[in-house]
């Protein structure tokens, strides 16, 4: 299982302050995230995932100088979330740096069309985030849509092309029966974002058969350390 640390972009840096040795008094803080990421990336990590918060808001990639910055400083997969709705948004993505794209269900779940434009820009590189709980799926004004369980959900965008899923849960410890029963019977990868803030979580994800947890806060935080992370995924 991969342990992947994300950052949150705001107005070209990160959101959090980093700060590395923090415990021992030694080191420099900063909020620059290809400096952060490259932190990350020397300890073993094999994406690094970018929030455009502002692209979020304005519905396009907005910090494409900052996702650039951090695809010149590694060598490693990008995966960018915030802004992404459509092929345009996925393309200016790929151009700043990203090699992965995560857009939101709402943008794809009832347009097949536009589901199947995305895909063929970036293929196998998209991911659909969604909220897994299901009383927020039972929220969503849905158009064509009866209300649909997250496995329903599941199954029709997997038919349509859709080969990766990152699911979030409001910052709740992640359900892992359910995990479990979704990765059983799915070709397809999981990524679990937040609600992990103990490493004994981590092996229990890893059992469950989840392909990757995405780490923000709790990283830079220093709530989890990397390495340990990465110890117990394995």
């Amino acid at each position: 299982m991969q342990v992947i640390p994300s950052l949150d972009l705001r107005a070209g840096r990160s959101r959090l302050v980093f700060w590395p040795g923090a415990a021992t008094g030694v080191g420099t803080p900063t909020d620059r995230a290809e400096r952060i990421a490259r932190h990350f990336v020397e300890l073993g990590a094999p994406v690094v995932h970018l929030v455009d918060l502002d692209g979020a808001a304005a519905g396009r990639p907005v910090n494409t100088e900052a996702i650039g910055a951090v695809a010149r400083a590694v060598a490693t997969p990008l995966q960018v979330a915030g802004g992404i709705d459509g092929p345009e948004q996925i393309e200016l993505a790929f151009a700043a740096g990203a090699t992965r794209v995560v857009m939101p269900l709402l943008a794809v779940a009832e347009e097949p069309e536009r589901l199947a434009a995305c895909l063929h820009v970036a293929g196998d590189w998209l991911a659909v985030g969604l909220d897994s709980r299901p009383e927020r799926l039972a929220e969503v004004r849905w158009k064509t849509l009866p209300v649909p369980s997250l496995q329903d959900l599941v199954k029709r965008l997997s038919e349509a092309g859709v080969r990766r899923f990152v699911l979030s849960h409001g910052g709740a410890e992640p359900d892992i029966a359910m995990l479990a029963a979704l990765t059983a019977h799915r070709a397809t990868e999981f990524l679990v974002a937040g609600g992990v803030t103990d490493v004994a979580v981590l092996v229990r994800l890893r059992d469950a058969g989840v392909a990757g947890v995405i780490l923000g806060e709790a990283l830079l935080a220093g709530a989890i350390d990397y390495s340990a992370a990465v110890a117990a995924a394995a």
